[in-house]
């Protein structure tokens, strides 16, 4: 499995067009905040001390969570290309378990999307530092590698399972630039979670990836919302959590962050298992 996701991931590399692309997503969701959505998230809260500092890294957050879905989709381009030149024939035939082919082509996704995830948290730091003077400390640092980690092997997962519908390229191409355009809204990033309909609320909370940004968003937060808000506890700074999606609420309570986790976790699991049973029915239509 491991010489299988280092043959991928050397093709990957190899392909500098695929890896640019595979930021265009997050290009994207950069270039929308800047040009539309800063100014009036800045406007709509005036009030609050280092409003501006508080909505660059509410989008960070948002962009940090969503890289690792469309890195890893552009990852994946080498599973679909296998797929449409008949290459994984000869995988699928081969003595290699079908979970290990399913795992090489996961692993290396996984490490593309870590590595790029961690590169523009770097980027974002580098920004944080030389526009407001702000460091992160060691403990939130690593809390911020940690979620990346685990937000990367859960949206692998159900990359993963997405792409192995796929069997050409212009499917693969198509599928990531209609991804891209609807990830920002599905993740409460384009526009606010409390500016959503209660309808698309849900949606954004049925969202695995939704998930993954609330954790970071948290992570990066909160220690900031202190000095903003007097605590995280006060009656402005939860209207504050849950209008910006920060913490989503069910029933009217916040949701803990182990929730969060454990559907993260669950979608990994479940997505891996429907991904080997979908090739293996494949396989035997194919027969």
């Amino acid at each position: 499995m491991f010489n299988f996701a280092y043959r991928n991931l050397i093709l990957f590399l190899k392909d500098k067009t695929a890896v640019v692309l595979s930021f265009l997503a997050e290009f994207i969701m950069v270039g929308l905040y800047i040009l539309f959505l800063r100014d009036n998230l800045i406007a709509s809260f005036a009030q609050i001390k280092n409003t501006q500092f508080l909505m660059d890294v509410w989008m960070i957050a948002g962009i940090l969570g969503v890289t690792s879905v469309t890195t890893t989709m552009g990852a994946y381009g080498i599973m679909v290309d296998d797929k449409a030149k008949k290459i994984d024939r000869d995988f699928w035939t081969s003595p290699i378990q079908k979970r290990s082919v399913l795992g090489g082509y996961m692993l290396a996704a996984v490490v593309i999307g870590i590595f790029l995830s961690v590169f523009i948290f770097l980027i974002s730091q580098i920004y944080i530092l030389h526009e407001y003077r702000v460091k992160l400390g060691a403990d939130t640092m690593a809390l911020i590698y940690g979620i990346l980690i685990l937000n990367t092997i859960s949206n692998s997962s159900m990359v993963l399972f997405l792409v192995s519908f796929l069997k050409s390229s212009n499917a693969l191409a198509s599928c990531c630039t209609i991804l891209g355009a609807l990830i920002g809204f599905l993740t409460g990033i384009y526009l606010p979670i409390g500016n959503l309909p209660e309808e698309v609320q849900w949606v954004v909370k049925c969202f695995p990836v939704s998930h993954g940004v609330a954790l970071l968003r948290q992570a990066l937060m909160e220690p900031f919302m202190i000095e903003s808000f007097g605590g995280i506890k006060t009656e402005r700074a939860l209207q504050f959590t849950e209008y910006m999606g920060i913490q989503y609420t069910n029933d009217g309570s916040f949701m803990p962050k182990k929730s969060n986790v454990v559907i993260l976790v669950v979608t990994t699991i479940i997505c891996f298992i429907a991904t080997i049973l979908k090739s293996n029915k494949g396989m035997h239509e194919a027969e």
